[in-house]
């Protein structure tokens, strides 16, 4: 089976890739980079051509308001006319938990639009609704850095290992589409500000966290369910302390 990865060089979708061509599946890994451009859609008929599935991975390289907007539609637009054309018959993407549950953040907008493209193109598909990465939590603790303090949300998320979100891409990849939301998280719910202190102290950072109930997250302040998976989410196996000890690149 032919399945493209869409962002095919990034985080995930390198991860993914590497999964599904141990299974032996033929697995174009698409970005700029190898001339696949969803944006300018230079080089996607020639990547989808007899594709029976497209796992779209990328990933806006601005998270401003106007900008983020443009790109999901763009690329979602061009991606999936691309994929009609060319017969795909599972379309897979990439979303958040809780996108739907904050229309304050223009990030998380945006996805809700690529979303809905995704549901009125005619394809076949699944939308993956993960919950923030481990692999984040340094990016979490710079984004609301001032001098050496971190004011961080209190709510609680349920962050999961970039390793256990590629194995449920590969294994929804290789599945039938549900034409509707998975959502998938980590073992566990913790209060942000709890888990990026955690980290910080665990790789010798002295910046201190301070956890605020009115501090702004993607823009938008946060509830405590707000970024935790709903009822019977997938979980991923991996917890804070073995990705720590095992995966981190710290």
């Amino acid at each position: 089976m032919k399945i493209v990865v869409i962002g095919g060089t990034g985080l995930i979708g390198s991860k993914t890739v590497e999964r599904l061509r141990k299974k032996d599946q033929e697995v174009i890994a698409a970005s700029p980079n190898s001339g696949v451009n969803t944006i300018t859609g230079e080089g996607l008929a020639e990547a989808l051509s007899g594709a029976q599935v497209v796992i779209d991975l990328a990933n806006s390289p601005s998270f401003e308001d106007k900008p983020v907007l443009e790109f999901f539609e763009t690329s979602g637009r061009n991606l999936l006319a691309a994929g009609k054309n060319a017969g795909v018959k599972h379309h897979i993407a990439l979303s958040v938990v809780g996108a739907e549950r904050l229309p304050d953040s223009g990030y998380l907008r945006a996805k809700m639009a690529q979303e809905k493209l995704i549901r009125d193109s005619g394809i076949p598909y699944t939308i993956v609704h993960s919950t923030q990465f481990f692999e984040f939590l340094g990016g979490i603790a710079q984004s609301a850095t001032v001098g050496n303090t971190i004011i961080l949300p209190s709510a609680f998320f349920q962050p999961i290992a970039s390793d256990d979100v590629a194995d449920i891409m590969t294994d929804v990849a290789l599945s039938a589409p549900i034409n509707g939301v998975i959502e998938i998280g980590g073992p566990e719910p913790v209060r942000m500000s709890d888990l990026v202190a955690q980290f910080l102290k665990a790789t010798g950072d002295p910046r201190n966290v301070v956890g605020d109930p009115r501090a702004k997250y993607f823009s938008t302040e946060l509830e405590d369910r707000s970024l935790v998976p709903g009822a019977n989410p997938r979980i991923g196996a991996t917890s804070f302390e073995h990705w720590f000890n095992y995966a981190s690149p710290c």
